[in-house]
């Protein structure tokens, strides 16, 4: 791809049971840092949310925060020293992250994070972008998401270049190298269901 300036990342508004998916968002907010590369996050001050902000922050990198006004209340806004783009709602919020962000990774995460990811794959897969989508699966965490994927091709709901429209690595400082090296979406993932 061409030069990366914005990642969005999508991951939980809770830590998480695991002290490796903080261990893994507090370095990738390093690396966004020292790479220059802006964060563009769903705005929480909680959870791996704000310990990927915080980490970007602390090491001098630049945050961008998008968050409904309704959640504002309950996710205690950005975190200090990040810019805050409030929205409406959740759809509006999903736009703003991909039309502002050049590539996507996804942490371990709720249902919401969940919503995101799928739904940003299934944009690409209706080729209505070509950006990278890297999952990081720390610890296997992500091994049902893809077993389900597995099934929707195994059962004749998918062509199997689906599994193609994002890459997975096992840890963050692999991110870089995917985003890379990530192949364009093939047509073929939405003509053959036409």
């Amino acid at each position: 791809m061409s030069t990366l300036t914005s990642l969005c990342v999508f991951c939980g508004s809770r830590i998480g049971t695991d002290p490796e998916h903080a261990r893994q968002g507090e370095r990738l907010g390093q690396l966004l840092a020292e790479r220059g590369v802006k964060l563009v996050y769903g705005g929480g001050g909680i959870g791996l949310m704000a310990v990927v902000a915080n980490a970007t922050i602390l090491g001098g990198g630049e945050v961008t925060g998008i968050i409904p006004e309704f959640l504002r209340a309950y996710e205690v806004g950005v975190v200090e020293g990040a810019d805050e783009i409030v929205v409406e709602g959740m759809h509006e919020r999903k736009a703003k992250m991909f039309e502002i962000s050049d590539a996507f990774v996804v942490l371990p995460g709720g249902l919401g994070t969940l919503d995101e990811s799928i739904e940003i794959t299934t944009w690409k897969q209706l080729q209505q972008h070509n950006k990278p989508i890297i999952f990081v699966n720390t610890n296997g965490y992500w091994d049902p998401y893809f077993a389900l994927v597995d099934r929707v091709v195994e059962g004749g709901f998918g062509h199997h270049k689906v599994k193609d429209l994002y890459q997975v690595v096992d840890h963050v400082d692999d991110i870089f190298d995917a985003i890379a090296v990530a192949p364009q979406a093939d047509e073929v993932v939405l003509t053959s269901h036409l």
